[in-house]
């Protein structure tokens, strides 16, 4: 190639192409929109050292759980109530093995929310705002990761995997006006056989040797296409790409999605199911560096029970979260993750208190139950209490606005701080009722 032709080529050539490793298109961002993360941290407010939180893990119980069938057991429940480890507490029968951690977890039995349809209520819980046709809202998934940055070049922000809904629900999760670095990486369901991150798995044909030496071919381009175009946004590439090559290089981000180092009784301990493989991996995420994981795994809408409750309950829904619940937790304790990591499991709501005559339950966000742990949020407290049959609060009403602030407070994020919209509204990161801010419950403080 004479130097007039190169010269030619290099007026369509763009670094950008030899960032992109791979496409993360397939997981819901672009690579180059994800390593913006580095330029950007460093605009974020530093962790306070003395917090003891690190990461969170939301379990995700799509459909919203019933509150008298799971965490606040009622009469006008056929699963009969159980003592739990802490005295005075009591938890359904379909959960034996959580009631052993639960002098690790709280319950919120007074969650008030006003959405009651599942896409209302999902981006309620999510982001702790209505709809609004004129503005998208951030998830507080990517709140927390904007205000804690990265750490070891491990994806921040992971949804695993993806929502029931698809992008539709994924929407309400993402970043939005924060900029699309701080969105969720999407992942496949782990419980499928030969999962695997397709943009972090190298090709077999293609070993890391190769690559490195790729890398010594860029630095030549590189140096040739500076001669002919410098600018301020080529110099901050250069961080990007370095990240891309740490990501695909780095051992421990490979190794952080792969499951197979996982003993074949550490993967039945949790369960091969999706929600157990998928917490299972939720714990490898945070331990490995990310900060945010959703975890879910369940079919749309799963506990959305409008008919058969009681035997959905007993013989899905019950048994597959009581077991791979109780493995994340006793996981994280013995490896020490568990006073760095909020562990938060919920839905978008609640169910009615009576039973339809499909024998189900329907939506209901008057009264809702969410239990909550780990990071330095005491566990063994319950917070509010419902009436006689879970239908309304009847003591200390809880919006998400205050979940936020305790999750906040607790990974040491200013929860009084607001974003401006791009349309000049001020944003309240923790919003709760009547657009006020929401406070740290003290209980769990």
């Amino acid at each position: 190639m004479t130097k007039a032709s190169l010269c030619s080529s290099c007026d369509h050539f763009r670094r950008r192409d030899f960032l992109r490793v791979g496409s993360l298109s397939f997981l819901g961002i672009s690579l180059s929109q994800y390593l913006e993360l580095k330029q950007t941290v460093v605009q974020a407010k530093e962790i306070n050292t003395q917090t003891k939180a690190q990461a969170c893990i939301l379990i995700w119980l799509d459909g919203g759980p019933s509150q008298m069938d799971t965490w606040d057991p009622k009469p006008n429940s056929v699963f009969k109530p159980i003592s739990t480890k802490v005295s005075g507490i009591q938890l359904s029968e379909l959960f034996p093995r959580v009631a052993g951690h639960m002098d690790k977890l709280s319950i919120i039995r007074s969650m008030y929310t006003k959405e009651n349809n599942h896409p209302q209520g999902t981006h309620y819980v999510a982001t702790g705002h209505a709809p609004n046709p004129a503005m998208q809202f951030p998830g507080f998934g990517a709140i927390i990761t904007k205000e804690t940055g990265p750490r070891n070049h491990v994806p921040p922000h992971v949804i695993v995997p993806p929502m029931p809904k698809g992008k539709s629900y994924d929407e309400y999760f993402k970043a939005h006006f924060l900029g699309p670095q701080y969105d969720p990486m999407i992942l496949p369901d782990p419980s499928q056989k030969g999962f695997q991150v397709p943009d972090l798995s190298l090709p077999s044909s293609l070993p890391v040797e190769a690559l490195q030496d790729r890398q010594s071919f860029l630095k030549i381009v590189d140096k040739y296409y500076r001669q002919q175009a410098e600018s301020a946004e080529f110099s901050k590439l250069d961080d990007f790409r370095e990240q891309a090559w740490n990501m695909i290089l780095a051992p421990n981000v490979r190794s952080a999605f792969d499951l197979s180092r996982e003993s074949e009784k550490t993967k039945d301990r949790y369960g091969r199911v999706p929600i157990g493989q998928s917490l299972l991996l939720a714990r490898r995420l945070v331990e490995a560096g990310s900060r945010f994981v959703t975890a879910g795994g369940y079919k749309a809408q799963a506990w959305d029970t409008h008919k058969d409750n009681n035997r959905l309950h007993r013989e899905e829904l019950g048994p597959t979260l009581d077991q791979a619940f109780s493995a994340l937790l006793e996981d994280l304790e013995q490896r020490g993750l568990l006073q760095s990591t909020i562990v938060l499991a919920m839905g978008e709501f609640g169910r009615t208190p009576h039973l339809n005559p499909d024998g189900g339950r329907d939506h209901w966000a008057e009264c809702w139950s969410l239990i909550v742990g780990g990071g330095g949020v005491k566990g063994g407290r319950l917070v509010g209490a419902s009436d006689e049959r879970g239908a309304y609060v009847a003591e200390r009403m809880v919006s998400m606005g205050d979940v936020f602030a305790t999750i906040y407070k607790a990974l040491g994020i200013d929860w009084t701080k607001e974003y401006m919209h791009p349309i000049g509204r001020p944003l309240k990161i923790a919003n709760s009722l009547n657009d006020q801010t929401g406070a740290p419950i003290q209980e769990l403080m």
